[in-house]
């Protein structure tokens, strides 16, 4: 049961003063029988109080407003974590019979959102990979998995190339992109195939820097096995995702399941700083100085290295910039 130490920080600092920002977060790690969360500790500017609800997927969402007047919010997430290994599944059912129980579940309350296609203009085109890339005689798992590679050998890891509001159809055709574009584009070969699929946030954590997504926060896919459950896909690694994956959430698309968003009343300029640190508890002891978090000027700490330009960065930046212009 490997344990994870896990800091993640988001941090806006405002051109001039802005009030009432009122934000949505999902920084709550899933808990049950593959994930337990040991501690978490959740550190906001101004102190607010977090209401936590459950959302319709399953997972925790914190609500909270910044009402004072400030120049800086910054969202302090500290946790420890311990996983368990998932087996992998076992194909001991005919592969005909697992697809006819996923044909029975297109009329099922909890399979019809992770079924429902985004229609594009290079549907057609990625219908006839999937269709091409299906082996006769294959089980759900085994061709879920096939397509995870497909995306893995034919999409280019590049950050900077896709923003939020690069469509599926521009990703197909760029086949190049980020982690939630490699997730988008499996996702939607899975449905594609009637093999429901959802998203999932989170981060990856191992020993070493080989993993694409380190050091950041991660998305990867879960493909629904018959007779085994949701089975995670990482077509940025082509892996199993398994107890080096910490989920956040699930939900349709990463829109569901963004870590942070919300609206503000001020000025519409700002910088924005998002820093991910992931250790072991063997880990030398970090010192985290959370006095800056409660000032409204900058602090005069060293501030946090930005993250490359990616596209969770500019989903960031495009939510906060919602805000009421009124001072």
């Amino acid at each position: 049961m490997p344990e994870f130490k896990i800091h993640h920080v988001t941090k806006y600092t405002y051109e001039s003063v802005v009030r009432d920002s009122a934000n949505q977060i999902i920084l709550f790690p899933i808990k049950d029988q593959f994930q337990e969360v040991i501690k978490h500790d959740l550190k906001i500017s101004g102190d607010p109080i977090v209401d936590i609800h459950t959302d319709y997927y399953g997972n925790e969402i914190g609500s909270f407003t910044y009402i004072e007047p400030h120049l800086q919010l910054e969202i302090s997430s500290k946790i420890k974590v311990s996983t368990t290994h998932r087996p992998f599944p076992v194909d001991d059912m005919f592969a005909e019979h697992q697809w006819n129980d996923l044909l029975s579940l297109r009329y099922q309350v909890p399979y019809i959102d992770f079924l429902r296609q985004e229609y594009f203009a290079g549907l057609n085109e990625m219908k006839s990979v999937v269709e091409a890339e299906k082996q006769v005689n294959e089980t759900p798992y085994q061709t879920a998995s096939r397509y995870c590679k497909y995306v893995y050998e034919n999409f280019e890891y590049i950050k900077g190339v896709t923003t939020v509001e690069t469509t599926l159809d521009e990703i197909w055709k760029l086949k190049a992109g980020v982690c939630q574009d490699f997730a988008h584009i499996l996702m939607e070969m899975l449905r594609v195939a009637n093999i429901p699929a959802r998203y999932v946030s989170g981060y990856i954590c191992t020993s070493k820097s080989s993993m694409r997504g380190e050091g950041a926060t991660h998305a990867w896919a879960e493909a629904y096995i018959p007779n085994y459950g949701w089975l995670g896909l990482d077509p940025t690694n082509n892996i199993i995702a398994n107890e080096n994956h910490v989920r956040l959430a699930v939900g349709r698309n990463f829109t569901d399941c963004s870590p942070v968003k919300g609206v503000y009343k001020g000025a519409g300029d700002h910088k924005l700083e998002v820093t991910v640190s992931v250790g072991s508890p063997d880990d030398a002891e970090e010192h985290f100085d959370y006095e800056s978090v409660l000032h409204e000027e900058p602090p005069v700490t060293k501030a946090a290295k930005p993250v490359a330009r990616n596209s969770y960065r500019e989903y960031l930046e495009m939510i906060q910039q919602q805000q009421q212009q009124q001072q």
